[in-house]
């Protein structure tokens, strides 16, 4: 899993939360504890992919332009970490001799594919909605 899914989902929870919904890179960076040009690249994507809307100029930033309710972590994860379970390294040579050297990748290329596809599977019943509302009860306790 990336740091950009992460900062997404915070994000888009946050501009859910907004009275107004709208807020600066600078805003949410300091809410998410990170860098306004992370913040910035990240959004960049979210409004190439339509969950966010920008306003240039004075009282600018970004605007969640879906339903927070019909926004689900799925969604986000394909526009943003599809894939990112697989590690960029996998151990055996496909050349080799050795029936477990030979197919080692292939198999751990399989097994993270299923995850990546149950972990797709899980994040549709999460909604950004959601989130806000497990921070809400969160709150009160």
């Amino acid at each position: 899993m990336n740091s950009e899914f992460v900062i997404a989902v915070h994000s888009l929870v946050f501009l859910a939360h907004r009275p107004d919904g709208m807020a600066s890179s600078e805003e949410i960076a300091t809410n998410v504890c990170t860098n306004p040009v992370r913040i910035r690249k990240v959004m960049s994507c979210l409004r190439k992919n339509g969950f966010v809307d920008t306003r240039e100029g004075s009282g600018g930033g970004y605007r969640l332009s879906r339903d927070p309710e019909l926004v689900t972590l799925a969604d986000i994860y394909r526009a943003l970490a599809a894939g990112s379970l697989a590690p960029s390294w996998c151990s055996g040579d496909p050349e080799s001799d050795c029936m477990v050297g030979s197919n080692m990748a292939d198999v751990m290329n399989d097994v993270f594919c299923g995850a990546d596809q149950h972990l797709q599977t899980y994040f549709e019943s999460i909604t950004i909605g959601q989130m806000l509302s497990r921070l809400a009860v969160n709150d009160k306790a």
